[in-house]
């Protein structure tokens, strides 16, 4: 049976509503049986409610536990929402467009396209073939948190043994990016005392003093965009860490004094920063806005960044592939931090472009599909079915 072609994969993908408060385990089930068959070793990796998973696919041998040859294909199986009131057709059903050689739905570009790309690469290749193994990992709920790739990197427990080398295919137009920022979000709470707002005297107002809170954080922000950390000249026109007050919620009526008040904000940290010392000077910075004040920070989950070698062979062999002499950077986040902390060699790369994705009517061209796919030929080719690397 021949194997199916990477748009007929992409089509039943796109089917599959993998928002990423839902379950993927049917995406899950649809892959393990595109790829199940001699040679093929498939692992499913279920998150703590079993409503979802990781998959990891690996193709012909074993790869080496030193050298750890061969070659990962990696991508996220979520999606974004497709709420927005002005979609032209079904999110949720490949639709081509041949006058301008495009395919939209939700989550072709971010990033179905390439994992639709990487399962018809793992379908098609004979596993006898191959001198050092093809994997594949996709994972959940990188859009909510890179949550997915945490939860790989620290319960794996090397149950199969995974090359080294892995390519992640977010879109960057098939560019080859080795650095990216990392994102960390953090919650602020301040407590109050519920009353009845005709007798605010019995009551402490937790919404009124957040007032200086933000005015603290937004002095912060102001501040870090006068900084340069080390490699900030990769970032274009956001050479700095960013600070971003996302959302503030407290109070349950008008007519009562709110109790509690939420604010939750994100930094985006440059390649070889760490959280933990910015969280200090965001606790610093809210002490002194709230002068005594008892307050809570909590930190919620980061997404590391990523800082890879621009002398590593996959990386070289990517700029190579897409004929690149330059060094590429993305301003968001991926899989690819978590990964590289566990020993991953990562260079993003993908087809499709960030700027239609996240947004109604998302789609991925066909002229990207085809050359992403021969570049990748071209990697496994190299990486895994000759005799040296």
């Amino acid at each position: 049976m021949p194997a199916p072609r990477p748009v007929e994969i992409l089509r039943r993908l796109v089917g599959f509503d993998t928002t990423s408060h839902r379950s993927n385990l049917a995406l899950v089930d649809f892959v393990a049986d595109v790829l199940d068959r001699p040679g093929t070793r498939i692992h499913r990796q279920p998150n703590a409610d079993g409503t979802k998973a990781n998959l990891v696919v690996c193709v012909g041998p074993e790869a080496h536990p030193t050298s750890r040859d061969g070659l990962v294909l990696s991508g996220h199986m979520d999606v974004v929402p497709a709420v927005e009131p002005e979609w032209e057709s079904d999110p949720f059903s490949l639709r081509e467009d041949d006058g301008h050689g495009r395919y939209y739905g939700r989550g072709a570009c971010d990033m179905k396209g390439f994992v639709a790309l990487a399962v018809a690469r793992a379908a098609a290749v004979d596993p006898r073939s191959l001198r050092r193994p093809l994997a594949l990992l996709l994972t959940y709920d990188e859009e909510v948190g890179t949550l997915g790739a945490r939860a790989f990197v620290a319960e794996w427990e090397d149950r199969e043994i995974l090359p080294r080398r892995t390519i992640i295919g977010e879109p960057t137009g098939l560019r080859a990016v080795r650095l990216h920022k990392g994102h960390f979000k953090a919650r602020v709470t301040l407590a109050g005392r519920s009353a009845h707002s005709g007798h605010p005297q019995a009551g402490d107002n937790a919404i009124e003093p957040m007032a200086p809170v933000i005015a603290g954080l937004a002095g912060l922000r102001r501040a870090l965009e006068d900084e340069r950390p080390a490699w900030s000249e990769y970032f274009g026109d956001v050479p700095f860490v960013t600070l971003n007050l996302g959302q503030i919620q407290g109070g349950s009526a008008i007519n009562v004094i709110p109790d509690r008040c939420h604010l939750d904000l994100g930094v985006r940290l440059l390649p070889g920063m760490e959280s933990a010392p910015m969280m200090e000077r965001l606790r610093e910075t809210v002490g002194n806005a709230l002068r005594g004040r008892p307050f809570t920070l909590e930190f919620l989950g980061e997404s590391p960044p990523l800082l890879q070698s621009d002398e590593g062979d996959l990386y070289r062999a990517v700029c190579s592939a897409v004929e690149q002499d330059d060094t590429a950077s993305v301003y968001f986040a991926t899989d690819g931090g978590w990964l590289q902390a566990s020993g991953f060699e990562c260079v993003i790369c993908g087809p499709g472009n960030m700027d239609v994705a996240h947004r109604p009517n998302e789609w991925i061209g066909a002229a990207d599909l085809e050359r992403g796919g021969r570049v990748l030929d071209g990697l496994i080719q190299r990486f895994c079915l000759t005799d040296a690397t």
